[in-house]
């Protein structure tokens, strides 16, 4: 059963419960702040200040919408964490990645080598129409398929990837010059998903980000435009495989570091630009809020939230099936949690 907060969560609640510089692992106003504004009790809040993860649900807007907290301590500098999200490295020994490439700048078709599709999800396309497909694309991509590709072909399976590395590159290439409107639109179900104005949707959620990162909030929206002289951009695709059949994905990784000074010591957001299957749009943010001022045994609250539109969660099936998915998430973030924490914990 899923549990409800009492009150909405935002990013704003967030910081202003834990953004104190110089408080110690046993916070009172975070103590505070996770049972008013969470709705924790004592033994989760123990948990977290003794390295066991926490994980929750937040309360969507929509039915499609899902959105998870989860929070940590890491007896660990944040500069570890820092260095774990850039090793993109790591996320090809995970089971559940098949392939990942690595975008350079400018991007070359040849980072796309291995971006592609199974025979299935190929066959699929044959058959797409607006409204109609098993694979999210926009209503041009579908006609622009069927006529460039010879579907009677022996080698139909390399036509087609072929066909999709080239269209995501210019893709690419086309949100680095314009960003978010560059994202499109999808048409593979009955209603057409414009990809930006979910992303600012999501965004909307919570009312902090303006207040406590407004130029982390601005360049989020407003890239490539307004770039901040702190903040470093990273692009990767990946072949993933989240439910009944593996998910092509395109990245942004958006990495602020914060001055010594500053309480937040790292801002990540990774912003889905695409996905084949399952999340119509999808962004993760993650803060290292620093927590204990000594040098010899440094340590930073690491807090996760995580926000995605879904495709298949509305309606009486749908409901069925975001009770499941939910599910799964609160516990793969737990378990996400818990890997970050021992592994960074482990080279101290």
């Amino acid at each position: 059963m899923i549990r409800r907060i009492t009150r909405p969560l935002g990013l704003l609640a967030l910081l202003a419960g834990i953004c104190i510089p110089g408080q110690s692992q046993s916070n009172p106003d975070l103590e505070k702040f996770f049972r008013q504004r969470i709705g924790l009790n004592g033994d989760e809040i123990n948990d977290i200040r003794n390295g066991q993860p926490v994980a929750k649900t937040m309360p969507p807007r929509t039915p499609a919408e899902v959105f998870l907290f989860g929070a940590v301590y890491i007896q660990a500098a944040p500069e570890s964490y820092f260095l774990y999200v850039r090793d993109l490295e790591r996320l090809r020994k995970l089971p559940g990645y098949l392939a990942l490439g690595i975008d350079r700048q400018p991007p070359q078709l040849s980072d796309l080598a291995g971006f592609s599709l199974d025979h299935e999800d190929i066959q699929a396309l044959k058959n797409c129409k607006p409204g109609d497909c098993k694979i999210q694309l926009p209503a041009s991509g579908m006609e622009e398929f069927q006529r460039s590709i010879d579907w009677s072909a022996p080698d139909v399976d390399d036509q087609v990837n072929e066909y999709l590395q080239k269209k995501a590159l210019n893709r690419l290439l086309a949100y680095e010059r314009e960003g978010n409107r560059a994202l499109g639109v999808y048409n593979d179900k009955r209603q057409p998903f414009e990809v930006s104005r979910q992303f600012a949707y999501i965004l909307s959620y919570n009312n902090a980000l303006p207040e406590y990162l407004p130029d982390f909030y601005n360049y989020l929206l407003s890239y490539p435009q307004a770039k901040p002289a702190n903040v470093a951009d990273e692009f990767y695709w990946a072949r993933v495989k989240f439910g009944l059949k593996p998910t092509l994905r395109m990245i942004h990784v958006v990495t602020r570091q914060g001055s010594a000074a500053e309480p937040v010591a790292y801002a990540v957001a990774e912003k889905q630009l695409y996905a084949s299957h399952y999340f119509e749009t999808a962004l993760d943010l993650s803060f290292c809020i620093r927590g204990n001022d000594d040098s010899k045994a440094p340590g930073f609250y690491l807090v996760m939230i995580m926000g995605s539109e879904q495709a298949g969660l509305t309606g009486p099936k749908g409901s069925i099936v975001r009770k499941a998915a939910v599910g799964r998430s609160v516990s793969n973030l737990r378990d996400v949690l818990s890997r970050i924490r021992k592994a960074l914990e482990k080279n101290q």
